[in-house]
């Protein structure tokens, strides 16, 4: 009998942690919150001027839109379940490398050399984070289909 009532219990448990919706840090900040920590954190990090926050914030501001515009478009198409043409990838694609290319050239006239070559390597390092979790994500779901029956 005991052992019923404690498997019942681990049971849910387990139950009652998968219902639970994750929810990611920052999704509930407004654009303007998500700027000023944004440039809070590069400030520290980089020891930037007051003259030079002024610049940066109207740049992070544009981007920070325009990424949050892209995760809502994205979720959107995501439930439509429809896929991008080769052609439509690949314009969405140039555009996005065009605005990464004018962002770290707007930084560059900005900050001075010493804070460029460390705001190089703070992106360094975030790339290779999202890499990494690109591909963490990418093997689940894969593992996901795996393990999921057949539909009829």
């Amino acid at each position: 009998m005991k052992k019923v009532v404690a498997i019942a219990l681990v049971f849910g448990f387990v139950l009652t942690s998968f219902a639970q919706k994750k929810k990611r840090r920052g999704d509930d900040f407004s654009v303007e919150q998500k700027t000023e920590l944004t440039l809070k954190k590069m400030t520290l990090r980089l020891d930037l001027s007051e003259r030079q926050q002024n610049k940066i914030r109207p740049l992070l501001a544009e981007q920070i839109a325009k990424r949050t515009e892209f995760k809502k478009n994205h979720k959107a198409k995501r439930k439509e379940a429809k896929k991008l043409s080769k052609e439509e990838r690949y314009e969405r694609q140039m555009a996005h490398l065009d605005r990464k290319i004018a962002f770290k050239n707007s930084m560059k006239e900005i900050l001075n050399s010493k804070q460029y070559e460390q705001f190089e390597k703070m992106n360094g390092r975030r790339a290779h984070k999202m890499k990494r979790k690109m591909k963490m994500k990418k093997r689940k779901r894969h593992e996901e289909q795996m393990n999921a029956p057949e539909r009829a």
